[in-house]
């Protein structure tokens, strides 16, 4: 379950960085900025790192393991290596999309504010209203993810099926896609705390000459806000299933 959490995590933050990276440099040939896109890039990275983490039931989010914990359809004695996997996926699919853009990297005019690549900020920076759009943001993703994927109480089997939810994975695709076309634009829908912590830790180490702050300041309300989110998610789930 580890291996798999830690490779749908790290595919899902290689091709989502990736898609930042490829638009925000000059010298790369998708070099033009298109939030369409990014939505686009970010679902359909979570299409690719839930599809090869079926075997762990491809949470790939701690607000997402927290509620299966909650509502149960994961046992709370496996959560922490769950977190666990997923942060450090998420930390090496950050180290990898910057091994594939290293030239772009070396070459870039303005390394200063390469941390956005990274992790998440505030469009408008007011950590309480921040914390509000993120915990709305994930509500939506955990709330559909617990609607659309039945499964055994107490067995731990969360991996989706999805009932009229016919797309499978490609589902959560187009779930992500929709929050970031609509809810992404406050804070760059972190709705993940791994994907916001892990890259962030990343950025940190990476060497990247004339690199800005990590802004470790705005960090827990990218982690904090989803788990609110997820709690709700659960407890809503809970309430309609009574």
């Amino acid at each position: 379950m580890f291996i798999s959490e830690f490779l749908g995590t790290m595919l899902l933050l290689l091709l989502g960085i990736g898609v930042g990276c490829n638009q925000t440099f000059k010298k790369s040939f998708g070099y033009g900025k298109d939030w369409l896109m990014t939505s686009i890039g970010w679902g359909f990275g979570v299409f690719v790192g839930a599809s090869v983490s079926y075997q762990s039931g491809a949470q790939l989010n701690p607000a997402v393991t927290i509620g299966l914990a909650l509502t149960g359809g994961e046992s709370w004695s496996l959560v922490p290596l769950f977190i666990t996997a997923q942060v450090l996926g998420a930390f090496t699919g950050a180290w990898l999309a910057y091994l594939a853009y290293k030239k772009q990297f070396d070459t870039h005019d303005d390394p200063a504010n390469t941390g956005g690549l990274f992790y998440t900020s505030a469009a408008v920076r007011s950590n309480p209203w921040n914390l509000v759009t993120e915990a709305i943001g994930t509500f939506v993703l955990v709330y559909w993810v617990l609607d659309s994927s039945p499964f055994q109480p107490g067995t731990g089997d969360s991996a989706p099926i999805f009932g009229n939810a016919a797309l499978g994975y490609a589902a959560v695709a187009f779930v992500v896609i929709s929050i970031g076309a609509s809810l992404g634009g406050p804070t760059g829908y972190a709705i993940n705390p791994a994907r916001d912590f892990g890259p962030r830790l990343a950025y940190t180490s990476l060497p990247i000459k004339g690199k800005g702050s990590s802004n470790w300041g705005y960090a827990w309300v990218a982690i904090v806000g989803p788990l609110i989110g997820a709690v709700v998610a659960a407890e809503a789930f809970n309430l309609v299933g009574s």
